[in-house]
C-alpha cells in the first residue's frame, strides 16, 4: 500500500497516464494495479497531492487511447497470437469464440471489462480479433473509460473527504477492491473444464519442482 502511494507521488500524472494506457490495451499491462492505483490516486487528490479533475481527464484519455491501441493490434496481428494450441490464454478456437461473443455481448463487455483486471487488458484486443464494428467499440469504449477512469478516482476522492481517518482503512479497502475485481475473472476461468485442467497441471508441476 505504501509502495503504491510512493509510486503515485513519484510517477505523478505522466506515470499514472502511462500505467492506465498500458493496462488498457498492451500485453505487458495485464499485471498492473489499475483499480487500486486509481482509487489511491483519488484519495491522494482529496489530500491535495493531485488535482482530481486533471487526474480524471488524464485517466480517461489514457484508458480510451489504450483500448484503441489494443483493438488495432488485435485487428491487424491478433490471429497470429492464437497459433499455439496449448496456451491457457491464447487458443485457435478462441478466434471464433471471440467473434461470436462480441457479436452477442460486445457492447456490455467493453464496459464491464473495465472493472476486471486481466480482462480489461485483453478485451479490446479480442474485440479487434473478433472484428467487432469499430464505431460500436469506440462508443462503448468511451462510456467504459469514463465510468472506470473517473469513477474510481472519484470514489477515492469522495471517501477521502467524507470518512474521518480513512487512511487507517486504505489497506482493507484496496484489498476489497482487488478481491471484487478478480472474482468474476476467476469464476469464469474455473468454470471452463479445459482451464481447470491446465491450472491443475501447472500446480502439479510447481509442486513437483518444489517437492
Amino acid at each position: 500500500m505504501f509502495d503504491l502511494i510512493s509510486l503515485i507521488k513519484t510517477a505523478g500524472y505522466i506515470g499514472i497516464f502511462g500505467i492506465v494506457f498500458a493496462e488498457s490495451g498492451l500485453f505487458i499491462g495485464f499485471f498492473l494495479p489499475g483499480d487500486s492505483l486509481l482509487f489511491t490516486a483519488g484519495f491522494l487528490a482529496s489530500q491535495g497531492v493531485l488535482n482530481i479533475w486533471l487526474l480524471a481527464v488524464l485517466v480517461f484519455i489514457g484508458a480510451v487511447l489504450g483500448d484503441n491501441v489494443g483493438y488495432a493490434f488485435g485487428r491487424k496481428v491478433g490471429p497470429m497470437i492464437f497459433k499455439r494450441e496449448d496456451s491457457l490464454l491464447f487458443h485457435k478456437k478462441n478466434l471464433e469464440k471471440a467473434r461470436i461473443f462480441y457479436e452477442q455481448y460486445g457492447k456490455k463487455t467493453i464496459i464491464l471489462a473495465r472493472f476486471m483486471p486481466g480482462i480489461r487488458t485483453f478485451a479490446p484486443i479480442l474485440a479487434g480479433v473478433g472484428n467487432m464494428n469499430y464505431q460500436t467499440f469506440f462508443s462503448y469504449n468511451l462510456i467504459g473509460g469514463l465510468l472506470w477512469g473517473a469513477g474510481l478516482p472519484a470514489l477515492g476522492y469522495f471517501l477521502g473527504n467524507t470518512v474521518p481517518n480513512i487512511d487507517k482503512y486504505l489497506v482493507p479497502i484496496i484489498l476489497g477492491i482487488i478481491f471484487v475485481s478478480i472474482l468474476p475473472t476467476a469464476i469464469h476461468i474455473l468454470k471452463d473444464p479445459d482451464h481447470r485442467t491446465q491450472i491443475l497441471n501447472i500446480i502439479k508441476r510447481i509442486l513437483r519442482i518444489h517437492g
